[in-house]
């Protein structure tokens, strides 16, 4: 926003220290609260300790040293256009604007730049996000949602950044949970199937419930029990084998069961506005996998102890020649040749290196397997990948429910439609008590923007790696940290414009009220929240950025009164202002992913 000045300050920095034999450090600009004036600041304390360590120098303490520099340069750089004054203190740099000056700037930035306000510039590297993937033959619940949400609205934010952004998921297909599902269903169900996409995808979880069920041990089960449930476990790792061995019938049987949860995942995507870029499958990369575990024995990565009875492993420490324990021994290849989720981890990187060119991998996948995934970037490291030193892994914790844990095994999950629904519903209920004047389709529109960004809002407001206790109460609530609270900024900034227009003569010299100097502030960090939340990963940081603009423009519309604003200058600033602050709360909640009504 203001890089013209800040650049021309730098090259009258470099100039002095380049005159005068001066190994300038690197220039790290921030911003000055406001304080009277908006200002931004460098300090001199690296470049005078460079100069200290070097011996080089007047020979003072750093600190002096580096407030003489200071002061030095600001004797240097003089008059600057759209600068009121610089300060020289503490050995910083102090820069600083004239008030109606900078809040202009901040308002015809965001005026000019529309939806692109905050873009960053592009980067050279391209970052793929791993998300929305859960095991097939399983109906889509609230904690699926909390992992979705999250690399959905990543994905947003480093795309939005400015880097080129590829959006994949990697769904389980693979394994005993699944043919648990096609068990039971070939066994006691063939031929039945619900009508409708969320109630199949509902119905095999049931399955996956009853088939849990009979294969369980009871306690004080009787011997024809136990006959009975050790001959449906071996017909169900019977249809295993044959699925190994790729029986016709049994892959069949597979297809066709894993498209119902597809179809579901595919529905429910919609819904979150996800669309995916790439679709991987476990299946896809079994076979593959194998093929790898060759090469890192070649590659005297892995040894092969199946000659003993043993395993294929990896000895990570040792193989990185660490001698306190970090990574540990990990298995790759079972003795009996089947792979492992870590060999298939393996396989699917391998992918994404080389046919996707992707130099940042990031994985939304649960805080519990942090390990295994450390140890799969260790492994990819010591395979001469050099990407892993980008890969990423976005943990998150439980999502559980005020009665307590969900448990699919025991069919105690809240299911996502489910919860929208209900969002939906009693949003609906409550916009048709107070909006008699509108159409119906209009509140049904408005009751799922509101219901959806409640969902939303709700799991990205705590911090990742918390665990969430999720309560529709409170995530439908107006007031607080909630998605609606923040729509509803957007809703009153909305409604200001809509009864009065601004004029084309606007001017911001004037004493701008406390609010007025907040809001002003807020909006002019935004592009600095959107690098950040991109930089570290954190859409957290977007999500409370979202909150404090909305909490901010709600102080500004109870304590400023644009409308009757009777100087007609200051009151097209004042609507310039709602203008741009109402641009940035929308550009903040489509970065995650939340819709803004135009009533609410």
């Amino acid at each position: 926003m203001f890089i013209k000045e800040q650049q021309l300050i730098e090259t009258k920095i470099k100039d002095f220290c380049a005159a005068n034999d001066i190994a300038l450090a690197e220039l790290k600009w921030q911003p000055i609260p406001f304080s009277g004036e908006w200002g931004f600041a460098t300090s001199f304390f690296q470049t005078a300790a460079n100069e200290a360590r070097a011996g080089k120098g007047t020979g003072k303490p750093v600190p002096q040293r580096a407030q003489e520099m200071s002061e030095q340069v600001k004797a240097q750089i003089g008059s600057v256009e759209g600068i009121s004054h610089v300060e020289a203190v503490k050995g910083y740099l102090n820069v600083y604007f004239k008030t109606s000056d900078y809040a202009s700037r901040v308002v015809d930035e965001v005026l000019s730049r529309g939806v692109e306000f905050g873009r960053g510039g592009a980067k050279s590297e391209t970052v793929m996000v791993e998300y929305a993937q859960p095991n097939t033959h399983h109906s889509f619940h609230i904690g699926h949602a909390r992992n979705t949400i999250l690399g959905e609205v990543l994905a947003r934010l480093v795309e939005f950044a400015g880097y080129k952004t590829i959006r994949a998921s990697y769904p389980g297909d693979l394994g005993l949970g699944v043919i648990t599902v096609m068990w039971i269903y070939d066994k006691l169900y063939k031929g039945q199937e619900p009508a409708g996409v969320h109630e199949r995808g509902q119905w095999l979880l049931k399955l996956y419930v009853e088939a849990t069920n009979l294969l369980e041990k009871k306690e004080n089960e009787t011997p024809e029990q136990t006959a009975q449930r050790e001959a449906y476990d071996a017909e169900r790792r019977e249809m295993y084998r044959k699925w190994d061995a790729g029986d016709p019938y049994v892959r069949e049987l597979w297809r066709e069961t894993r498209e119902w949860s597809l179809e579901e995942l595919r529905e429910v995507l919609h819904m979150l506005d996800v669309k995916m870029d790439v679709w991987f499958y476990e299946s896809d990369v079994d076979e593959p996998s194998k093929a790898i575990v060759d090469e890192l024995i070649a590659k005297n990565i892995a040894d092969d102890e199946r000659p003993q009875g043993g395993a294929v492993i990896v000895k990570i420490d040792e193989k990185l020649g660490l001698t306190k324990e970090k990574y540990r021994t990990n298995i790759i290849l079972r003795n009996d040749g089947t792979t492992l989720y870590l060999t298939k981890d393996l396989a699917l990187a391998k992918v994404k290196f080389e046919q996707y060119h992707v130099d940042r991998s990031i994985y939304v996948v649960d805080s519990r397997q942090s390990l295994h995934l450390q140890q799969a970037f260790a492994i990819l490291k010591l395979w001469g990948f050099p990407q892993s030193e980008k890969c990423y892994h976005l943990g998150y914790g439980f999502v559980s429910l005020p009665e307590g844990a969900m448990s699919a095994r025991r069919g105690r999950v809240v299911l996502f439609k489910d919860v929208a629904d209900e969002a939906v519903k009693r949003v609906l209920a409550f916009e048709s008590e107070k909006s008699g004047d509108v159409s119906e389709s209009e509140r049904e529109k408005v009751a799922y923007q509101i219901g959806m960004g409640a969902l939303i809002y709700s799991m990205l407001s705590v911090d990742n790696n918390k665990d969430i206790v999720f309560d529709i109460n409170e995530a439908l609530s107006f007031d607080g940290r909630t998605g609606p609270y923040i729509q509803n900024a957007f809703v009153r900034a909305n409604s200001i414009l809509k009864k009065v227009k601004a004029g084309s003569e606007a001017s911001f010299d004037y004493e701008l009220t406390k609010h007025e100097t907040e809001l002003v502030e807020l909006i002019s960090r935004f592009p600095q929240a959107v690098q950040q939340a991109a930089d570290e990963y954190r859409p957290l940081v977007m999500a409370a950025y979202a909150y404090d603009l909305a909490n901010t423009f709600h102080s500004f519309y109870h304590a400023v009164n644009v409308q009757q604003t009777e100087n007609e200058k200051t009151r097209n600033a004042r609507l310039r202002l709602v203008i741009a602050a109402k641009q940035t709360i929308q550009n903040a909640l489509k970065l995650l992913s939340i819709q803004t009504p135009e009533v609410m």
